[in-house]
Formats: structure tokens, sequence, C-alpha cells
């Protein structure tokens, strides 16, 4: 089971048992300690997961956070945890309080239900005052799953979530704002289209007129926006069954015998994380042969990044400049980011006017 399902499962059990679960305790066992689990943390493990986990903040001793997830002896990230009932933003100073006086540098704010990921990119070593990711596990959206799953005991990388959490953040204020004008235009917002199609004086009774045209037109422009969506959808839909349907009549000698596994998708995603550090993530793509799993620069077999092997071995392979393979072996996939500095190295070794075409024999999907 992959985590995108892990977590559509959490969810409709926080969707069914909510009304069930009268304590805060309550709320630990059934929905919280699931998502740790889910994220690869052993709950039961005390060297893993500390429940109650003491935080003495100046003369206050024994102060205790709910849970500290550890890694390598260190607190690497705290989790306050409230009754699903509650409202979280009463909640945000404890949290705060706890993080000051940690090594952690991740604090979540949670009732089980709704999700709030901290850290100190304003200020080191102070928890920033707003979330840098937020989101109710009951109404997930696929780039929510995308960013919970870097927690993930497997793809954990500190730098890399600091790395993204900035923009991360922003993005999420500026769609908030967005949301906000276009459901209640701000009198600067109205301004700000009136001057561009008013050529009269602008007076209270103009803007008055001009609020509702403006909720008006961002209200049809969506509207229009996602039904030109539904018909490129509609329409690509259409084309890949008919594509399917003249692959139904190929013989079946023709299959293609290459399958890409979740391992290899699993170490793509660890490699584009790694690399998203120093380039546009975008520009990192796989392609699956018989022979090995390659990992390129643009989607140029001419920019191989790196490739992987996973039979009876688990390898790792980089070309040096005369396009021969150098083979590194790995104990499991988590090995990949051992050789960070490799990746990042293959990809600035690149040059237009010193590529040469590759010439292993490889036989593409």
């Amino acid at each position: 089971m992959d985590f995108r399902d892990q977590v559509k499962i959490l969810s409709d059990r926080v969707i069914k048992l909510k009304d069930q679960i009268l304590t805060e305790e309550a709320t630990k066992n059934a929905f919280i300690m699931p998502l740790m689990q889910a994220l690869g943390y052993d709950v039961f493990n005390p060297l893993e997961v500390v429940p109650e986990y003491v935080t003495d903040i100046g003369t206050k001793k024994g102060e205790k956070i709910d849970y500290a997830i550890f890694r390598d002896n260190v607190p690497t990230i705290l989790i306050e945890c409230k009754h699903w009932s509650k409202d979280l933003n009463l909640h945000e100073g404890q949290l705060l309080r706890y993080f000051h006086v940690s090594k952690a540098r991740f604090g979540i704010l949670t009732n089980g239900i709704n999700y709030k990921f901290y850290s100190d990119l304003v200020e080191p070593n102070k928890m920033d005052e707003k979330p840098f990711l937020e989101f109710s596990i009951i109404d997930m959206k696929d780039n929510h799953i995308e960013e919970l799953k870097k927690f993930h005991k497997s793809y954990y990388n500190a730098e890399s979530i600091i790395n993204t959490a900035s923009e991360l953040k922003y993005t999420s204020e500026i769609k908030q704002l967005i949301h906000k004008e276009l459901n209640n235009p701000t009198p600067d917002f109205v301004k700000y289209f009136t001057r561009q199609v008013y050529t009269g004086m602008i007076t209270s009774k103009v803007l008055e007129l001009f609020n509702n045209l403006v909720k008006k037109s961002t209200q049809q422009y969506i509207s229009d926006l996602i039904t030109d969506r539904l018909k490129t959808a509609l329409t690509k839909e259409d084309e890949a069954n008919t594509e399917n349907e003249k692959a139904k009549v190929e013989p079946e000698a023709n299959e293609s015998k290459i399958v890409t596994t979740e391992e290899e998708i699993e170490s793509f995603l660890i490699i584009k994380s790694i690399l998203r550090q120093k380039i546009d993530y975008k520009r990192v793509f796989y392609r699956d042969f018989q022979n090995c799993f390659s990992i390129l620069l643009d989607d140029s077999i001419r920019k191989t990044i790196c490739r992987l092997y996973f039979g009876n071995k688990k390898l790792i392979a980089f070309l040096d400049e005369n396009k021969k393979e150098i083979r590194y072996e790995l104990s499991s996939i988590d090995d990949i980011y051992n050789y960070s500095d490799m990746l990042f190295n293959a990809i600035n070794n690149f040059d237009s006017s010193k590529l040469k075409v590759d010439t292993v024999n490889i036989t593409e999907n």
C-alpha cells in the first residue's frame, strides 16, 4: 500500500470516528499516532518517538510536549496535540515556547484533523509565527500529500525541506489573499481594475458599481477557465481511449517487457528532492530501460545524471568524462542521500559544447 492510500484510509477513519472521540488522549491514539506510523515512525520505539517529551522552559521545569520524533539521538520534530474539536489558533504560543528551547527543526501543531507545520525560516532558533504548511487530513490536496511525504522516515531530509519551505509558505499566503479578494474584493483591488477600464472620475458610487462588476468578472473568468480545462481533459481522454483501442489489436509479442517498480519511483523522488536544492525540480526526468533506470536532466539521454540497477544488488552508477560507468553498491535506496555531492557534480558538468552521445547499449521503452 503506497503512502497516498494510507492517507486516504486515515482520512476516512477520521470522518467516521471523530464524533466518538471524546478526549485529547483518544485523539492521539485514533488519529495522530496512525499518521506517524504512516510516515514510517515506530510509535512504540522510545528511541524514535518519545511521548511526553520534557522541554524545560526557563524557570519552568518538567514542561512536556506530546511527542518528539528523534533521528540520530536528536529531536527533529516536535508535535503538540489537541482534541479534534479544538481551535488550533488558540494554542500556537505553547508550541512556540517548546520549539525555542529545543534542537528540533520542525514543529507540528495538530488536533488530528488540521495540521500546521512550523520552522524557523525568519529567525534562527525561533519558531515562525505562521506555518509553512497547513492542511486538513479530511480534505487533502495532491500537493499536500507530496509535501507531507517529505517527512516520511525514508525520505526525510531537513535541509531539502527547509529549502522549499519558504516558497511553500509564501505561496500559501498569496493563495489565501487571492481567495479573499475574489470572494470579497477590497477597495484597492477594485480601484486597480476600475482605473484600467473607466476613464471618468472614480467616485464612491462608481466604486460600488465596479465592486460588483469585478466580483462578477472574476467569477466568470474562473468558470470559463474550468470549462476550458474540462474540455481539454475530455479531449485528451478521448485521444487516450483511441490509443488504447489501437493498442488492444497489437500482437501481444509487441508488449513492453519493462515494468517501472515502486522502488524505482521512490529512488527517482529521492534524487529529485536532492537536486531541487540546486536546480528547478521540473528539469529532472527518468526513463526506464530493460537493463537500467536512468535519471536525466531536461529529459535528454545526453544528460544522464545517474543510472540505477535493482537486481540481485542495488547499484547507483555515474558516468565519467569518457562516458564510462562507475558503480557503487547501495544497501537500501536511502543510501542515495550519501551520493548527493556526486549528483550535484553530475548536473554541474553538463556543457552543451562538450556533450557526447552516450554510446552505452541500452534498450529504451
